[in-house]
């Protein structure tokens, strides 16, 4: 029984040994792979739901047990980017979103193009469609003749305006309808459709003789247009011009603000058209300018806590104690404006330095290339292009440019790639010093910076009000972005009345005053 029991307990110990030791194998094989996969190509899998978490060789020798969730142990690689289950909607959503719009900004040239094609060519069948059905029509005379060259030349210049009117590419995608324009498209179908169903019922089932009747029929449809083109004229041009409203536009980080005059509009114009002025109105958006100084947010103001310890019958001069306390920890954190006032200060100062050292290094530059350009004339070996030129200069004035950048905090803006560009275009254009550093001293519109520094492809339109709506004194309305919004407050001008006074020419006379001290 002994020998039994100790071949059986060493049985049990080898074989949970040899167990333990494949399982320990098993676990190191599929770290190292974790590890490896997690070193090659830093990526976070996503398992969908039906999907085992272990592969099917790690399976496929053993058997999980009921409870495997708390005992398995799943090793990750470290990765730069992960992606949850909101940004895979979000993501999914804005998919959704862009073909929809996609669909729907083809749909509407679809639609309008079409019907510009039916208006145009309406005219046209019906002064042929006589001439193919019925062979027997009546003569048509000069005056028929004369209809016919009046026809071409009204549908030529219906053509050209719709051409300049219509047909040109959109500065901005809406995210409703344009009411007018779709008024317009209302009425240009109704007025096709209502032309169609008279030529169908008078003379297509009648069997109309009179050719010049038929003619004269095309003629007022091509007049119904270009009254119809004029009222588009009206609606879509004319209306805004005259200015009705005056709107603030101030963005919500910097408090950069500007006033506009503007005429009739919906609020989804408006908002387009304030993106217009945006991106050469306003300064760019430099978010680094936003923080305070980093001596001052890196101080860490000293004060007092006051605990209390004792029993709900403290004295009143403890309570006075806490008090002084309390105020002498607020009046030292008063002071922190001081600092702040310094600081700027010394901001302030270190800039104009940088900035006197910025403009002599440039001028120095310069004269350095005129001197070239000079001694060009002479040697013509020499010569240089303005790439050249602007990478043989530009070595003088790096280390101020730089620094004067790094002081301002404008050198997320300014590659060197792009003040080389500069400089070459300066060089090329005969310009100054000044003109080249008018686009550094000082910040510029956004639109002279490079794109991927402030395009943003989608804005949102914020409204209480339905965006289809015009203007209203007091509406207010938000355009965001991913990192500012524009806050956009609408005043109406308001009405002035003016009176009249007339004054006689003959009245403007003068009596000079003598007094008795007045020397003359």
């Amino acid at each position: 029984m002994d020998n039994e029991s100790q071949y059986s307990g060493y049985s049990y110990k080898s074989g949970h040994s040899r167990s333990s030791r494949k399982h320990r194998d098993r676990r190191e094989r599929h770290r190292s792979k974790s590890r490896e996969g997690s070193r090659a190509d830093k990526s976070v899998t996503i398992q969908a739901p039906g999907e085992p978490l272990l592969d099917n060789e790690s399976t496929r020798g053993e058997e999980r047990d009921d409870n495997w969730g708390e005992t398995t142990t799943v090793v990750t690689g470290t990765s730069e980017h992960s992606i949850s289950h909101d940004d895979i909607t979000r993501i999914t959503k804005d998919m959704e979103d862009s073909a929809k719009l996609d669909c729907s900004r083809h749909l509407g040239v679809i639609i309008g193009g079409a019907l510009a094609l039916l208006s145009f060519l309406t005219p046209i069948a019906f002064m042929l469609l006589p001439q193919i059905m019925w062979p027997d029509l009546e003569s048509c005379g000069t005056a028929c003749e004369g209809l016919f060259i009046s026809v071409a030349f009204k549908l030529l210049i219906l053509l050209l305006g719709s051409w300049a009117l219509f047909f040109r590419r959109p500065k901005a995608f809406f995210p409703r309808v344009f009411v007018f324009r779709a008024l317009l498209m209302v009425l240009i179908f109704l007025l096709v459709v209502s032309y169609w169903l008279f030529y169908g019922v008078r003379i297509l089932h009648t069997r109309e003789r009179n050719y010049q009747g038929i003619v004269q029929y095309a003629v007022s449809l091509v007049d119904a247009l270009l009254f119809v083109h004029y009222l588009a004229v009206v609606l879509l041009e004319l209306r805004q011009l005259q200015p009705q409203f005056t709107i603030k536009v101030v963005r919500s980080t910097d408090g950069a603000s500007r006033f506009y005059n503007i005429g009739h509009l919906s609020i989804q114009r408006v908002a387009v058209w304030i993106l217009e002025n945006y991106y050469h109105d306003f300064p760019v958006y430099n978010p680094a300018l936003l923080n305070l100084p980093k001596s001052i947010l890196s101080k860490k103001m000293s004060g007092f806590k006051v605990y209390s310890l004792g029993e709900e019958n403290t004295t009143n001069n403890s309570t006075g104690q806490s008090r002084a306390v309390i105020a002498a920890a607020a009046r030292r954190r008063d002071n922190s404006h001081n600092e702040y006032y310094y600081e700027e200060a010394e901001h302030e100062r270190r800039v104009r330095k940088r900035k006197a050292r910025l403009v002599v290094a440039v001028e120095e530059a310069f004269t350095h290339i005129k001197r070239l350009q000079e001694e060009d004339q002479k040697n013509p070996r020499e010569i240089m292009d303005p790439r050249e030129a602007a990478q043989a200069i530009f070595a003088s004035m790096a280390r101020a440019m730089q620094k004067y950048l790094r002081t301002t905090k404008q050198q997320p803006y300014h590659s060197m790639e792009s003040i080389l560009q500069h400089l070459e275009f300066c060089i090329t254009h005969d310009m100054t010093p000044k003109a080249f550093l008018e686009r550094y001293l000082g910040p510029g519109p956004t639109i002279q910076y490079h794109k991927d520094r402030w395009l943003a492809k989608q804005w949102t339109l914020v409204s209480e009000e339905p965006v289809t709506n015009g203007l209203k004194d007091g509406v207010v309305f938000v355009l965001k972005r991913q990192d500012f919004s524009l806050v956009v407050s609408t005043k109406k001008i308001p009405f002035f009345k003016l009176s009249e006074e007339f004054v006689d020419p003959k009245s403007h006379k003068f009596v000079m005053r003598l007094q008795s001290e007045t020397s003359v």
